[in-house]
């Protein structure tokens, strides 16, 4: 690549550019964008915020992004901006809601020339002042030209604090197309290299990823949604282009959920969730939206039928449950893989709060006064003797506690106004769906030790242990997919959740978090043989250290940068189990590095 040398007649432009970059890379990143000459947008981006180029360059963590500024049609135009300005990008239109935007290629050359030249030690002539190693610098381009350029980079190559040099990139996309004729061949990849760096020897390393979901047996069981499995595969030693990785691969699994899908096997615990954090939002505001009921008797019906049961059938109730329970566990994991309907079955081993908690949930109650009847039905059972039912041992919640009491004959008064019935049917459900999740995951993951000193606490406040309980949904949507969908055994269940459960006791909800494992590709074979992945991807590269320079080729079903605007419909469309597939569109996509030695 040769990019054009500015003359010092430029001077004030680089001046001025020079400010801005230097601006943001002095202190902390900086959460607005600044403007520079009123058409590029400056922003610096690193830690934990998601590259963009990732795919391309696993270089440097903190990184300058330069794309065009679009300015708010209904505001004043932006003036010039000068080195003392304080204007930020906040004057710009949302890029959440409009996305980004490149600029022309000779734009993007222009900004790369300034940067290097401020880069350069040599160029003292300048005056910019003392040399600061700058990151690196990445610009979106339009693809306008010739080659299809959509991203420029550039960056300083250092012997301590010492700039020795200056790695230029240049990522170019074809696309979308169906013309195969246009795939490259990996020695004319290897000869290339070699020529262009004067290299003897190269190396090439491979990377594939495979969407699981879509490729699975039961996938009509998945609703449209921004649910993603899928796994990313690596080697070393290409043979040929589009290889299927070999079983050598170091293959990691990743898994975005998001809850609600009402096809998933536990989308009924998921109503069952939603109506208890609906509890919760009600306990804090005061004010509760009980929803239609589903069931066509009324809930205080049904809690008569489950006290008038417990009154004449105590007995052989209990023993039905106590035989029930042994049963259910033996056939768990059974049911696991003959149903996916049975991936998450009721318990046998409800306690009459837990019983109670059934009949009272979502499809029931529909009103604060029916509510206070069920409990009143309740309580007033309990002060007579009628009933004297079995509770779980460690329950904490207030009817727990006059069951108990009941035991010796006296239930003190509970006034029940205000919020004090929506907090005993909130404590109730918070206990049953406790036990639910870790009856699950003992039995299909053996996980408990970490279950039991963070996410079933009763040690905090009641909506910080309902927060805790979303997360156990979630962890359980997560073992419960994976279970389904690839039909994993022990061998990945248990690491998996162990993953999830680290995450969440240190992190907020969070159904975008990818959840990576690593398995074996032999779990994930199948996928890979009779199906096309979504990208494929080989690295060719010389030297080593600071003289690595790198080509790369990738073909991909989507288009790779977010600002390649397109009517894409995939790589492979159409894909099904047997392996058969209508071939569509796709991008290929290269990158070309150089290097400019300045000592």
């Amino acid at each position: 690549m040769v990019f054009k040398v500015l003359s010092n007649s430029d001077h004030s432009m680089i001046l001025t550019f020079s400010f801005r970059i230097y601006e943001e890379a002095k202190e902390s990143i900086p959460e607005r964008p600044y403007l520079f000459e009123n058409d590029v947008e400056i922003c610096l981006i690193g830690g934990s915020c998601k590259s963009p180029i990732e795919r391309f360059w696993n270089g440097n963590s903190m990184m300058y992004i330069l794309q065009k500024a679009r300015h708010n049609e209904e505001s004043d135009p932006v003036e010039e901006s000068k080195p003392d300005d304080g204007i930020y990008a906040s004057e710009l239109l949302s890029k959440e809601s409009f996305g980004p935007v490149a600029l022309s290629y000779t734009r993007a050359k222009q900004l790369i020339s300034l940067y290097a030249m401020i880069q350069n030690p040599n160029m003292t002539h300048l005056e910019i002042g003392e040399l600061v190693v700058l990151p690196p610098i990445w610009i979106r381009c339009d693809g306008s030209d010739p080659e299809h350029t959509y991203w420029l980079g550039a960056e300083p190559l250092k012997a301590g604090n010492k700039i020795t040099g200056i790695n230029l990139y240049m990522v170019t996309c074809d696309g979308p197309t169906a013309d195969k004729t246009r795939f490259s061949n990996l020695e004319e990849l290897k000869m290339t290299h070699k020529m262009m760096h004067h290299s003897s020897v190269v190396m090439t390393k491979g990377s594939a990823q495979y969407k699981l979901i879509g490729a699975a047996a039961i996938e009509d069981t998945i609703s449209e949604s921004k649910s993603t499995i899928y796994v990313d595969m690596t080697w070393n030693t290409v043979n040929k282009i589009l290889e299927t990785p070999p079983l050598i691969s170091a293959a990691t699994l990743n898994i975005t959920l998001e809850l609600g899908d009402p096809r998933s096997p536990v989308y009924e615990l998921y109503r069952e969730l939603q109506f208890l954090l609906a509890l919760a939002e009600g306990l804090k505001t005061g004010v509760m939206e009980w929803p239609e009921p589903l069931e066509s008797e009324s809930a205080v019906g049904l809690v008569q039928e489950l006290l008038t049961d417990l009154k004449n059938k105590l007995d052989r109730f209990c023993m039905s449950e106590n035989k029930n329970e042994t049963e259910k566990i033996k056939c768990d994991a059974a049911a696991v893989d003959s149903s996916i309907k049975s991936v998450f079955s009721e318990r046998g081993d409800l306690d009459f709060a837990e019983q109670l908690w059934c009949k009272m949930r979502s499809e029931c109650v529909s009103s604060y006064q029916e509510l206070i009847e069920c409990f009143t039905l309740v309580i007033k059972s309990l002060e007579r003797g009628e009933i004297q039912p079995w509770i779980h041992q460690g329950s904490s919640s207030l009817l727990s506690k006059l069951i108990q009491q009941s035991y010796h004959g006296k239930v003190e008064v509970v006034p029940l106004s205000g919020i004090t019935p929506i907090q005993m049917l909130l404590e109730i459900g918070l206990d049953k769906m406790k036990k639910d999740y870790v009856s699950f995951f003992i039995v299909n993951s053996g996980s408990s030790l970490l279950l039991q000193d963070y996410f079933i606490s009763t040690s905090v406040h009641l909506q910080e242990q309902v927060h805790r309980v979303q997360k156990l949904h979630h962890m359980l949507e997560i073992i419960v997919s994976c279970t389904v969908l690839l039909q994993f055994k022990h061998e990945n269940l248990f690491p998996l959740t162990q993953i999830c459960m680290k995450y969440y006791k240190e992190n907020p909800l969070d159904e975008k978090h990818v959840f990576q494992l690593p398995i074996r590709p032999a779990v994930v074979k199948k996928f890979c043989q009779n199906d096309h992945p979504e990208i494929w991807k080989v690295d060719v590269s010389s030297g080593h250290g600071q003289k690595e320079v790198k080509t790369m080729w990738q073909v991909s079903a989507d288009p790779p940068f977010e600002h390649m605007t397109s009517n894409n419909t995939g790589l492979f469309s159409d894909s099904t189990v047997n392996g058969s597939y209508e071939e569509g569109m796709y991008y290929i996509a290269m990158v070309k590095c150089s290097q400019v030695h300045l000592t």
